[in-house]
């Protein structure tokens, strides 16, 4: 790898974002964005994501939808290729008391499909990076 790291902790995400093929990020929406976390953890490597694939799944009381388009959009800046599939959950439906993880059956499918298309994108595009 081409990064040169300060910190001692960069190191382990750097090596561990390297070693995978694909992602699914799950993420809250926070004031209509993705949280500043999960934006750091992104932004603090580049090559690492290089033509790598990931899926979204977002949750909030309006699906997250809008965080997950903003996370669509961020990640094309490290060229990861986000598929098309996105499990969208409910705070008022699919967590008991707005806590508890309890989503409804019909997820089952949609997640099903969405791993399938991760694993398939990342599969082609690891013959880019190799």
């Amino acid at each position: 790898m081409s990064q040169d790291y300060q910190a001692i902790e960069a190191h382990a995400w750097s090596k561990k974002i390297h070693e995978l093929d694909g992602f699914v990020f799950v993420t809250p929406e926070y004031n209509k964005g993705i949280t500043s976390g999960l934006k750091d953890a992104i932004d603090y490597l580049y090559v690492e994501w290089n033509n790598k694939a990931a899926g979204i799944v977002s949750y909030g009381s309006t699906l997250g939808v809008t965080a997950a388009n903003n996370l669509r959009l961020i990640l094309t800046v490290p060229k990861v290729a986000t598929v098309g599939t996105q499990p969208a959950l409910s705070l008022f439906t699919d967590f008991e008391d707005m806590q508890t993880f309890k989503p409804a059956p019909f997820h089952t499918e949609t997640v099903q499909t969405m791993l399938n298309e991760v694993i398939d994108w990342a599969s082609a595009l690891k013959t880019i990076r190799n």
